[in-house]
């Protein structure tokens, strides 16, 4: 999986970096056609927020986005989210072929 990692207003540093690239592996878990994923990381004042868009083999992408006052909190629930949807669109696509 392609991940490409975007900041806002914040500067990416590589504990952040890390971070992100630690997680998004566990959506491979559940779904294996998953080709990229573009994160966008912004900070407006006190407010962090978190977007992603994953480009998925078979079907539209999927984004997610949270905002929190932690950013790694964002990123966690941005990851959640996107968790049950990848698991949603799999049942999708095994349901549709029976």
């Amino acid at each position: 999986m392609q991940i490409d990692i975007t900041g806002q207003h914040i500067d990416i540093t590589d504990a952040i970096r890390n971070y992100v690239t630690e997680k998004l592996p566990r959506l491979e878990k559940h779904f294996d056609n998953i080709i990229g994923a573009h994160v966008i990381l912004k900070v407006e004042k006190h407010i962090h927020s978190a977007d992603c868009t994953l480009s998925v083999a078979g079907g539209p992408p999927l984004h997610a986005a949270d905002t929190n006052d932690d950013l790694y909190a964002a990123i966690d629930t941005m990851l959640d989210k996107l968790d049950r949807q990848v698991r949603r669109h799999k049942s999708k696509l095994s349901e549709h072929r029976k």
